[in-house]
């Protein structure tokens, strides 16, 4: 009897250790729960460029990559806009020291809106994958050794877009997944004239690269209506498993261990308008799947475990058209029961019932700059960043406007990173600095 007290004591201590190693992290763009929250508390509401801050490090050019964070080691993409190269850094999270730096390739953008370096890393806690908008694909072990190299563009054709590509890489359930939703005809001479340029969801083994699985994901969208810059989230219902995509005129799930579509619902888009590339990634929670319309068109919510090809009997609710519930880039945001959804047309965030889609409240912005980062939640606050390098922090409650910090530099524009939390601090990644935000 006490051999088997001490194996549970054993046995609970490990579990409790265990929790503790992950409590804290942010290991990929939208965070440890997939829908741009954490459970972090005590986090810091006020602060600048030179007070309540652990460390800044200068950073060789912008990326709109969002930095992810495991234990002490911070993981960020970077373009340098002198050598205009990409690169890849870990950086110690106590000191801001720098621990390793690659060069990952040569080349640095296909236009001036955006470079390569836009897709956030992805981390487990034993590996670091980068991937960057020209199809480089590399992984490194917490060391920054090298572990394997693969190009999706070299492997599986050109990216077919209009602007610079960009979708953030997920790890779930022990698998690498990367979406490409791409133009089916060459654009600005980029892609096969020989045959289809096909959309796909790529499964591969994290440790070696190598593709499990490629399932094709057609579409009836046409022209840049095909494109689209989301990043696959995964969600469970009812025990069910599945990974949502957002593209083509479509929501999709998906089994994570085939690639298999579940469920497809698309009639936003009944006319087939050409324009409508997708950017925010879809969010689920409370049973609700939300995707949202480009340009000012409305949020559709999706009633989850649906099968097969789904009709607007499948839909929960949907919002008006150019209201302040539309989000044409921010990703929403699932934090303490609701949704969060960050107007970037009207500058307003509203607090969302998942249910009815009525807001709770609805606060206009402070500052106007355009923004296209998305919404982070923890310790009963919202951050999000503006172009300008602006944040804004906002009482999740009442919808109060906290404090306005200007984190830029004279002159910034584009400033796109959304904001992460781990280990009660903020990291906030304008276009020259990374900052690490509150007391080691």
């Amino acid at each position: 009897m006490k051999s088997i007290r001490l194996l549970t004591f054993f046995s609970s201590t490990l579990l409790s250790f265990s929790a503790l190693t992950f409590a804290g992290d942010w290991p990929q763009w939208r965070g440890p729960n997939f829908n741009g929250s954490s459970g972090e508390e005590s986090l810091p509401t006020l602060w600048s460029k030179t007070e309540n801050v652990a460390w800044a490090l200068d950073m060789p050019g912008p990326s709109a990559a969002t930095p992810v964070i495991w234990g002490d080691h911070v993981f960020i993409s970077s373009g340098d806009d002198r050598n205009k190269t990409m690169q890849a850094f870990c950086i110690d999270r106590k000191s801001g020291k720098v621990l390793w730096q690659h060069q990952t390739g040569v080349g640095y953008r296909r236009d001036n809106n955006s470079t390569y370096s836009s897709p956030s890393p992805v981390t487990d806690g034993k590996l670091v994958v980068f991937f960057y908008g020209n199809g480089d694909l590399l992984a490194y072990d917490f060391s920054g050794k090298q572990l394997w190299m693969r190009n999706l563009e070299k492997d599986y054709g050109e990216f077919t877009f209009q602007w610079t590509f960009s979708s953030s890489p997920l790890l779930y359930g022990g698998k690498l997944y990367i979406q490409v939703l791409r133009r089916d005809v060459p654009v600005h001479g980029r892609g096969r004239k020989d045959g289809p340029n096909e959309s796909y969801l790529l499964a591969m083994d994290p440790a070696t690269g190598t593709t499990l699985w490629q399932q094709m994901r057609p579409s009836k969208a046409v022209a840049e209506s095909l494109e689209a810059f989301t990043t696959p989230m995964p969600f469970e219902f009812m025990g069910r498993k599945e990974l949502l995509i957002a593209g083509g005129d479509d929501l999709t799930g998906h089994d994570p261990e085939t690639g298999k579509e579940l469920w497809r619902w698309g009639t936003w888009n009944p006319t087939r308008i050409g324009h409508w590339r997708l950017v925010p990634s879809p969010v689920a929670g409370d049973g609700i799947i939300l995707g949202c319309a480009p340009k000012g068109d409305p949020i559709y919510a999706i009633k989850s475990g649906g099968s097969g090809t789904l009709d607007d009997s499948a839909l929960a609710w949907k919002s008006e058209a150019k209201s302040a519930l539309s989000s044409d880039v921010p990703s929403p945001l699932f934090y303490k029961g609701d949704f969060f959804i960050l107007g970037d047309s009207r500058f307003a965030l509203s607090r969302v019932d998942p249910r009815t889609g009525k807001a709770k409240w609805t606060t206009p912005l402070t500052i106007r700059s355009k923004l296209e980062s998305s919404p982070t939640g923890a310790d009963g606050k919202i951050y999000f960043m503006h172009f300008s390098g602006d944040v804004e922090v906002v009482d999740a409650e009442q919808g109060k406007i906290l404090n306005t910090v200007s984190m830029g530099e004279p002159g910034d524009n584009m400033t796109r990173s959304s904001i992460a939390i781990a280990h009660g601090q903020l990291f906030i990644r304008t276009n020259s600095k990374l900052f690490c935000i509150g007391k080691n």
